[in-house]
């Protein structure tokens, strides 16, 4: 089993479980986020994505700002949120979710996108929260 096995393994569960069709894991390695496992992400947005500073992108928007970012439209979006990377995922609306220590401290950055725009309520934001929260441990 490579070490990434659980880490992929768990985020397929995850998009299962909330009808996602494609996700990432980045964990935080000292001042980065590392991509560790995904699912469903063109190689070159792999390779774009691997490292991602504090504050780029909306894995690091979600590290910076310590709260779920969301877009209802990954390809039209004009927030600057969403580097032009991400919007070759073929995916409409994605949520990139912090998941804490126990300690409170950023562990890692969950993302999940879905084939269709949508909206995000608060409570479907803190069910993404909730459920991210159970990221197992890497190796």
């Amino acid at each position: 089993m490579e070490p990434g096995d659980d880490l992929e393994n768990w985020l397929g569960e995850f998009l299962k479980a909330h009808g996602g069709g494609a996700g990432t894991v980045h964990l935080r390695e000292n001042d980065i986020l590392t991509l560790r496992a995904a699912i469903n992400i063109p190689p070159k947005v792999r390779e774009l994505t691997h490292h991602i500073p504090r504050g780029k992108g909306m894995a690091g928007l979600a590290w910076e700002r310590d709260r779920a970012v969301a877009t209802c439209n990954l390809k039209d979006d004009v927030s600057g949120d969403v580097r032009p990377g991400a919007k070759a995922v073929e995916a409409q609306a994605a949520v990139a979710i912090p998941v804490r220590r126990d300690d409170g401290e950023l562990r890692a950055v969950v993302g999940i996108a879905f084939a269709a725009e949508r909206d995000f309520s608060e409570e479907d934001l803190a069910r993404f929260e909730q459920a991210a929260s159970k990221l197992p441990s890497a190796p």
